[in-house]
């Protein structure tokens, strides 16, 4: 655990401010997060602090910050303070979704693909009534993922209506997601993705593409890539892997990071990792960009739990938890232009703060395929602050 002399030499070496104790009678603060362990990826920052929020923003982070200072402390002793988590892969298919992330420390989240272009309004009108930030990535099919083997009919994948839906809802819609799967697009896969990039070009947005079980292999796919396209699911097993057969990852697939494609987990449920193909990525050094859930009510039920569990598992494969929550929160919001300058504590931004419990003991975690682990370290979640708000 960090020490407060610990705290002021990163603070030098990181260039937080460290300011002296406010001595007026006068709150200086609308909320001083109090106590707990600062992990702030993004200004490579992890010490014991208290956070002060002042008008919805980050407004200190000091060693000591008095509760006489503040008009609401919210006691974060022996916790984490983090960014308010980022997860740019869920399904928002009720209005209580976002509220029950919320409650789980994710302020910003991306519905992936849900609905495509004729019912992309129901998802919308969701993320907009939102006590969170809820943003959308629309499905290439025009009827989302309401339908199996929707791509194999290649006029389901109209550009035209998902350009139109866009336009449409330009504040909202941040990408299109594209689901590849042989039992998604078949022996398609390849021009559904061109027909992606036809949408997402002109528009300057991302495509977010579904491996796993894909008829093309995976370097015929990212050959269709662009700089700061998603690749979701990213352990996802035979057939096509990212792996060489070797112990290794595919030349291409490390090629495609280099030119700026990101890599994402995508816990889910069916179909996108093993403990296995996790163990082979983990050791081969290639680790996610960033760490989603894929979140469904039936993924709450089983396998992803919350977004606390699914940062955990990579926990329990000996990534270190700054690299951890740095997945996400700040690698998670530089995916999309739509979150940027979130993800951080640094004074001046958008004061969205998880507070997380990291206990110690035996947990058990699922892969997608009914595997068993246990780990030592599980995360959950204590409080979430949104906009400098008390949420949960």
């Amino acid at each position: 655990m960090p020490t407060r002399r610990a705290f002021l030499r990163t603070a030098v070496s990181s260039g937080v401010a460290v300011v002296a104790g406010h001595t007026s009678s006068a709150a200086e603060f609308d909320l001083v997060v109090k106590g707990g362990r600062v992990i702030d990826p993004a200004q490579r920052f992890d010490a014991l602090a208290d956070v002060g929020i002042s008008g919805g923003r980050i407004t200190a982070v000091r060693p000591s910050i008095p509760a006489s200072a503040a008009a609401e402390v919210l006691d974060a002793s022996g916790a984490l303070v983090t960014p308010g988590l980022v997860d740019i892969h869920t399904h928002v298919r009720s209005a209580e979704m976002p509220s029950i992330c919320l409650s789980q420390g994710v302020t910003s989240l991306v519905d992936a693909g849900s609905r495509g272009a004729d019912q992309i309004d129901s998802v919308v009108a969701f993320a907009k009534q939102a006590p969170n930030r809820v943003r959308v990535l629309v499905n290439l099919s025009r009827a989302g993922v309401i339908d199996e083997g929707d791509l194999m009919d290649l006029s389901k994948a109209d550009v035209a209506l998902a350009r139109q839906a866009i336009l449409r809802h330009r504040d909202v819609i941040i990408g299109v997601k594209a689901r590849l799967s042989r039992n998604v697009a078949g022996e398609r896969d390849l021009e559904a993705l061109r027909r992606a990039q036809e949408i997402t070009r002109p528009l300057g947005l991302p495509v977010m593409i579904h491996i796993g079980q894909t008829f093309s292999t995976i370097p015929q796919i990212l050959a269709l890539l662009k700089p700061g396209d998603i690749v979701t699911h990213m352990y996802a097993f035979p057939p096509n892997p990212i792996f060489d057969g070797k112990g290794g990852v595919l030349p291409e697939v490390i090629a495609a990071r280099r030119r700026g494609i990101r890599f994402d987990v995508g816990n889910g449920r069916i179909g996108h990792f093993t403990w296995d193909t996790m163990a082979e990525g983990v050791k081969a050094g290639f680790l996610p960009d960033t760490i989603s859930s894929d979140w469904t009510d039936a993924g709450r039920a089983e396998h992803v739990v919350d977004f606390p569990n699914v940062l955990s598992k990579l926990l329990m494969f000996g990534v270190p938890l700054p690299q951890v929550i740095a997945m996400g929160t700040v690698n998670a919001a530089a995916a999309f232009p739509a979150f940027k300058g979130l993800g951080t504590l640094r004074v001046g931004a958008p004061a969205d703060v998880s507070v997380l419990d990291l206990r110690e003991g035996s947990f058990e975690f699922v892969d997608n395929v009914g595997g068993k682990r246990t780990g030592r370290q599980r995360l959950f979640p204590r409080a979430t602050v949104l906009g400098g708000r008390r949420a949960s």
